[in-house]
């Protein structure tokens, strides 16, 4: 009788989540990246696999192209979007790589909000994200990837949109591994 007993508490504790990612003891962790090159995607994608964390990802519904992302042209579709601040370039859509399931903020306590820093920025799309969910009592971590400048505001700029989340930080991990990251994450949110 007592193990029958222990095996439903045990079983009821499993299913309400109570053992959810205890990597982080934070209850549930998503990772949201937007990446036009492929370098912000495989950081991201090995982050959340080692913290065991779902994933999706911002798909833009203008997918930019190398002349889109020229840095050294100032009407480059990249420089424009970066120079004006109301810029909002749409999504397209949501897409998980690890579920079936939709984006849904409500189901997370934390959200990894993982881009590349264009013109010490974050891309405008970011920003689209952002103001685009109810971030009330969620916890929000940035983590960039850069070819020189580094995080610099980018977190705490995005954190502004981010009405009412409780911005932990953020760090730049162009060459940091998933190993790295669990690190980082798990002390931010200790």
């Amino acid at each position: 009788m007592k193990k029958q007993i222990l095996t439903l508490l045990l079983g009821g504790l499993i299913m309400t989540g109570a053992f959810a990612n205890p990597s982080t003891g934070s209850g549930n962790v998503a990772f949201v990246y937007f990446s036009a090159t492929g370098t912000t995607e495989r950081m991201a994608k090995n982050a959340a696999k080692e913290m065991g964390a779902d994933i999706f990802e911002i798909q833009p519904v203008h997918k930019y192209t190398d002349a889109d992302l020229n840095w050294h042209d100032k009407k480059s579709l990249t420089t424009i979007e970066c120079n004006d601040p109301k810029c909002r370039p749409a999504i397209e859509s949501m897409v998980s790589t690890n579920s079936a399931a939709n984006f849904d903020i409500s189901a997370y306590e934390t959200v990894i909000l993982c881009y590349p820093i264009w013109w010490a920025y974050a891309p405008k799309i970011m920003y689209t994200f952002v103001e685009s969910q109810k971030w009330g009592g969620k916890r929000l971590v940035t983590l960039c990837t850069s070819g020189g400048s580094g995080l610099g505001r980018s977190g705490s700029d995005l954190a502004k949109f981010a009405k009412d989340a409780d911005f932990k930080g953020g760090k730049d991990f162009t060459r940091g591994s998933g190993a790295a990251i669990k690190k980082y994450v798990e002390g931010l949110l200790k």
